[in-house]
């Protein structure tokens, strides 16, 4: 099985633009990667850097700014270019998304020829207007890094009170500048290297904290000083066979879908006859991806720190109580984690899944679905069945993404290894090495090679 990996990717670089995308990829990556070292003038970022890893162990360090820092691929606690991400662009994306299926003129602007393109092109202003604010928002941050981050003690600022609009100017400008350019470095791979662009450059930051998490495994089995007690190979195994099971798991739903028969009729428009046949409406288990965790994980970012910072300034032993309430992996958190990750997948596919349109397209087209009515039957039809769908792919959400909580809670795994266990980061990478696999499964097909899919087809596809 391996010989046969190993031969496919060798067959990978006998095609020469295959080769040149690969390459070129590979390349735009380690940019990617200077962008999110590279610190910013004026700030301390090996302090920063000292304070994630002596509370990486801690349940702070998994909670949401640990979070925060896995997507930046280390760059937040390094104080670098890129602490903001590629988050402002994925941000932009889905506000234009939910704005284009509500708002009926961008719904058909997104119809029209070109119109793709503008909506696009919005999507970009829209990210430097998030970028300038959240810069902005960050540079207070590293100003008031003891209220940031707990338990931090010192500045991180070097410059002087008499400067410090300077910096705040400086910092703001960097920021948003690291994140269009990550943004634009995202686009070039899309258009010419390998997979979708965006989707890499947060791939390849979270990929940046395995050897982090791989050093958190490897102290956790170790024997703490003055003791006996370590891990032992069976916990050791169990990891091991748990990560085997969810990464399974995560590409059998990513890659389920519920086949709807389609059969057309057979028409004439003018004077060419169309031949009627038989096909299938693929819809989706997990339609939504991995946006109702986000949405989840953006909500919940807020009450948490605005109770904590209400209950300091006030006083109130009520308020610092009620932040108690949010703090990450906490029973409250959990359940309402749960619960709105429910209900952003539905809320996703109502926004995104147009059962009307299908339904008049298919109508207009000549095709129908077996045994349904055209029209509102069919409406009805394609409606109960995606809710029952969406149920089974938002459960297994809540499940992969309450699974490193738990692990870190109960299990006392350090943050850093619990989430190559689940969550976001998790679906997120096998998301994107499936799509990947598919684009370079397309080259070495048309060129008569032997894919890394049995038969053009991934394993686990239901």
């Amino acid at each position: 099985m391996l010989a046969s990996i190993f031969s496919t990717f060798a067959n990978c670089f006998k095609i020469p633009e295959l080769k040149a995308r690969i390459l070129f990829t590979l390349l735009i990556l380690v940019i990617c990667r200077l962008v999110a070292m590279i610190p910013i003038p004026g700030l301390d970022g090996v302090a920063l850097s000292a304070y994630f890893a002596e509370n990486a162990q801690n349940e702070d360090g998994a909670g949401l700014l640990g979070m925060y820092s896995l997507f930046t691929g280390g760059a937040l606690e390094k104080c670098a270019v890129g602490s903001l991400g590629i988050m402002p662009y994925i941000s932009a994306t889905i506000i234009i998304q939910l704005l284009t299926a509500v708002m009926p003129r961008l719904a058909k602007l997104a119809r029209e020829e070109g119109g793709r393109s503008k909506i696009v092109q919005y999507g970009r202003y829209l990210t430097i207007l998030l970028c300038l604010g959240q810069g902005l928002v960050m540079a207070f941050g590293f100003e008031n890094a003891s209220k940031i981050f707990p338990n931090f003690t010192g500045n991180l600022v070097l410059y002087g009170d008499n400067l410090i609009w300077w910096y705040r100017i400086q910092t703001v400008l960097i920021l948003t500048c690291g994140t269009a350019l990550l943004m634009w470095l995202g686009e070039q791979i899309t258009e010419r290297g390998i997979g979708n662009g965006i989707s890499l450059v947060i791939t390849i930051g979270i990929l940046a904290r395995l050897p982090n998490a791989a050093q958190g495994l490897m102290d956790m089995m170790r024997p703490p000083p003055g003791s006996d007690e370590g891990g032992s190979l069976l916990e050791l195994g169990f990891l091991a066979i748990s990560f085997v099971v969810v990464v399974a798991g995560i590409v059998a739903i990513t890659q389920a879908q519920r086949k709807i028969p389609v059969q057309y009729a057979q028409r004439s428009v003018g004077r060419k006859v169309y031949a009627g046949g038989s096909s299938f409406m693929p819809l989706r288990v997990n339609y939504a991806g991995v946006m109702p965790i986000i949405f989840a994980q953006a909500i919940l970012m807020l009450p948490g720190q605005a109770l904590s910072f209400l209950g300091s300034a006030t006083d109130s032993k009520f308020l610092q109580d009620a932040s108690d309430w949010f703090a990450y992996a906490s029973p409250f958190y959990i359940f309402s984690f749960a619960m709105m990750i429910l209900f952003f997948s539905y809320f996703w596919v109502a926004t995104q899944f147009n059962e009307i349109q299908i339904a008049d397209d298919l109508k207009r087209n000549g095709g129908y679905i077996p045994g349904v009515r055209p029209g509102q039957a069919t409406t009805d039809f394609l409606h109960k069945t995606m809710s029952r769908i969406t149920l089974s792919g938002a459960i297994f959400l809540v499940i992969i993404s309450v699974a490193p909580m738990l692990m870190t809670k109960w299990l006392e795994i350090p943050g850093e290894v619990a989430n190559f266990f689940g969550g976001t980061s998790l679906l997120i990478m096998v998301g994107v090495m499936l799509d990947t696999m598919r684009q370079m499964e397309s080259h070495l097909l048309m060129r008569h090679y032997d894919g890394f899919m049995k038969k053009g087809r991934i394993r686990g596809r239901f």
